[in-house]
């Protein structure tokens, strides 16, 4: 029974992740406006990490910042009481301005429980380039004192 509702939850955040994930391609003002909580911020983990808070992340995803095409893998879904949090790699094609992003990126999203209408709505989307070092993850299995 429990990992049925944990098999539901993980479905219920992925179709949400794949709605706002439409709406940018679709340059959906309202259907991203309508996902995402008051206090949005949109981060982009680089050398130089940048944000963009929720009105400037809608003018920029619907004109400047273009999403193309995306693909999750390895999805990672976990429940924390009124939060979640979404992590996956992802293949993506987009634009910002005349610069392409294309490739595998590592995207890390933080959703909220609102309390009066208890609609899930995106926090915090982080997208960043994953690491090219094969042996870490390797490293990181080998200190887990589970197995």
């Amino acid at each position: 029974m429990r990992t049925r509702l944990i098999d539901e939850f993980t479905a219920q955040i992925e179709a949400l992740e794949h709605q706002f994930m439409r709406s940018w391609m679709n340059r959906d003002r309202n259907g991203m406006k309508s996902l995402a909580t008051g206090d949005f911020v949109f981060l982009l983990g680089a050398l130089t990490s940048a944000i963009l808070d929720r009105p400037s992340w809608l003018e920029a995803a619907t004109t400047r910042f273009q999403l193309c095409a995306y693909r999750f893998k390895d999805l990672y879904v976990r429940r924390h009481k009124k939060m979640a949090v979404f992590a996956a790699r992802m293949s993506v094609e987009a634009r910002i301005g005349t610069e392409k992003l294309e490739g595998e990126v590592w995207i890390t999203d933080l959703w909220q429980r609102g309390r009066l209408r208890r609609k899930w709505k995106l926090v915090e989307p982080t997208i960043s380039r994953p690491d090219t070092n094969e042996n870490l993850p390797g490293l990181i299995r080998e200190m887990q004192l589970w197995r």
